[in-house]
């Protein structure tokens, strides 16, 4: 059996654990904890780690990967009050439902805010169903794996008000006054 070729299931059913790498970037928010698999982003989280049982994780330094590289130079713009115009290459696992979720993440401007009933009207539409469950929606933005790069932070409240937030709403509304809000 030649390991290389063998796919992530397979791979744990043999015992063979996948290599992650975290980078921790210090930002104005705090600490944050960046998750890579070499090539694209998989995790960047505020607090609260999650750290994959089936992984074996190297700390580097952002000169260590090319993708740590292109996230600390992203992270430096946005945290320095300006519009990213590039993005790392962020890879996630999900469910299709989480994965459309954050798909609509992606899409809400920068300095902008969009409704978890919003997401879910347009969740509605793209499935033909009449109606999506805002809570199901809010699910899937608080599994997000990658905050601040998928912008999780840009949802809330039906009447604009903030609630929902894994790094807390302080952070969440710091977040958006960095973007102008």
């Amino acid at each position: 059996m030649i390991v290389d070729n063998l796919q992530t299931e397979e791979r744990l059913e043999v015992g063979i654990m996948r290599t992650e790498y975290i980078y921790k970037y210090n930002s104005r928010i705090g600490m944050l904890t960046v998750l890579s698999d070499g090539e694209n982003i998989t995790g960047l989280w505020i607090k609260n780690m999650k750290y994959s049982e089936n992984a074996e994780i190297f700390e580097v330094d952002a000169d260590d990967l090319p993708v740590f590289q292109k996230t600390r130079e992203w992270l430096d713009c946005y945290f320095d009050g300006k519009k990213p115009d590039f993005m790392p290459p962020v890879k996630t696992e999900g469910t299709e439902f989480r994965q459309s979720v954050w798909k609509i993440l992606c899409e809400i401007p920068y300095g902008e805010v969009i409704t978890y009933g919003d997401i879910a009207r347009k969740i509605a539409l793209q499935t033909g169903k009449t109606k999506m469950s805002a809570q199901a929606v809010g699910g899937a933005v608080g599994n997000n794996p990658v905050s601040i790069l998928i912008p999780c932070h840009r949802v809330v409240g039906a009447k604009g008000n903030l609630i929902g937030y894994g790094g807390g709403l302080d952070i969440k509304a710091c977040l958006l006054q960095l973007e102008g809000r």
